[in-house]
């Protein structure tokens, strides 16, 4: 039986399957970008594909305190787009 990877939400805490995520990263040029392919090189953290975890990331700056950094704008944008 195949084991099934799970990885923990940044927002809710929580443990979910790979599928249910989205993966932010930060490169090592300190760029921080949605991760389509989930095996970009840097840090990453995940976040569940729903609207309001995404909003409430936003509002509580949840990644600039993950990565310690600022988070673009556009990085929120693509991550909405994403689950529409």
């Amino acid at each position: 039986m195949k084991k099934i990877p799970l990885r923990k939400c940044v927002v809710t805490n929580k443990m979910f399957e790979k599928e249910h995520l989205l993966r932010v990263c930060k490169n090592s040029n300190n760029e921080v970008f949605v991760d389509l392919t989930n095996k970009a090189p840097g840090r990453g953290a995940y976040v569940l594909k729903d609207k309001d975890v995404i909003l409430k990331a936003q509002k509580n700056k949840i990644f600039e305190k993950v990565f310690q950094c600022e988070i673009p704008e556009q990085v929120y944008i693509d991550l909405l787009k994403e689950i529409d």
